[in-house]
């Protein structure tokens, strides 16, 4: 078993504790919070379980194995860093940092020590990605042209990160896992419409290789909750709807096709064909996905597996990050991330 503590009690924290409680292969030691109020909810919820207002106690314990950070993302670097240097393997939230110089130095000293250094990127590990995931393996879609995503509610307004560094993240997390290709550059244009207050609605676009573009829609201020992504590929399409209660992930049959070599008459004409075909929900596992995430941190830690959102991909993701606040700083200039790729 897999001692863990929990440092962070507030938004998050709760549902860390509540999985690593749960799931196989793990158990749960401790919870700081500085809080009292939190701490109250963490000792009424998880009896026998060390509460402390100090996260820096918990490294010094050596019943706990490993850290589960949820602490607002300014706080992630010194407590992982710390953490990592205590010899304790680190789950942290998303973003992994706020820089890509921290995120770097965490994976350099987790690779040095031999510790397992994962973010929690939850989406990455829910029954609807990991089944798109295998759609896109297995040639289901073809060839990819497209991702589209829309992921807009009416709040949580953040006052240390902007609306691409709380909602984007996800979207770019999972790219980062399903498609291999690099991206070549991103844009992004956005604004803020209350005082004192980051930028709360964004748009940002990606270009990948092999012509492959993202397009991501953000947004705290919108009257409805919407989750839903697109993915266009040369053979089927697919619609990933995360508000849907049961069938998240439908398949469209449909596609636009050109004859590889046109005739004189084909060429005159220059009309596609379209094809409408069926439309099917594959199944989908109901496991809990954070359930499903802390049990693969303890696989990893235990058995030596590379995580599917480890370090190396939550570094990834903050230098998108930073290209796209990047960008929207310049009102959508395209930021080149050839630079990024050759480092």
């Amino acid at each position: 078993m897999i001692g863990i503590g929990v440092i962070g009690y507030g938004y998050f924290g709760p549902n860390i504790a509540r999985c690593v409680a749960e799931a196989n292969g793990t158990t749960l030691k401790a919870i700081a919070d500085p809080s009292p109020a939190a701490q109250g909810r963490a000792a009424t919820r998880h009896p026998g379980v060390t509460i402390d207002e100090s996260w820096q106690r918990m490294l010094t314990d050596p019943e706990i194995d490993a850290v589960a950070i949820a602490t607002p993302t300014k706080l992630h670097y010194e407590i992982a860093l710390a953490a990592l240097m205590a010899g304790k393997h680190v789950l942290v939230e998303k973003p992994i940092t706020p820089t890509s110089r921290e995120a770097a130095r965490l994976v350099a000293e987790a690779a040095k020590r031999r510790l397992t250094l994962m973010v929690d990127h939850t989406f990455v590990y829910t029954g609807a990605v990991q089944k798109i995931r295998e759609l896109i393996d297995t040639g289901v879609t073809g060839d990819l042209f497209y991702y589209d995503s829309t992921r807009i509610n009416f709040g949580l307004f953040q006052d240390d990160v902007n609306v691409i560094w709380d909602l984007a993240v996800h979207d770019l997390a999972i790219l980062d896992y399903l498609l291999p290709a690099e991206t070549l550059a991103i844009s992004a244009t956005g604004a803020g419409h209350i005082k004192g207050s980051p930028e709360n609605l964004a748009h940002i676009t990606l270009y990948l290789e092999g012509g492959v573009t993202a397009h991501l829609n953000v947004n705290w201020l919108a009257p409805v909750k919407i989750r839903r992504t697109l993915i266009g590929g040369s053979r089927r399409m697919i619609v990933f709807d995360d508000m849907e209660p049961s069938e998240k992930v439908k398949v469209y049959d449909r596609g636009v096709e050109f004859a590889e070599r046109p005739s004189q008459e084909e060429i005159r004409r220059i009309l596609p064909a379209y094809r409408m075909g069926d439309v099917w929900t594959p199944h989908i596992p109901v496991k809990e996905a954070l359930v499903t995430e802390v049990e693969h941190f303890a696989r990893c830690i235990t058995q030596g597996e590379t995580p599917l959102t480890s370090g190396e991909s939550g570094l990834r993701v903050v230098r998108l990050l930073e290209a796209a606040s990047q960008s929207l700083a310049q009102r959508g200039h395209p930021i080149d991330l050839s630079p990024l790729r050759a480092a």
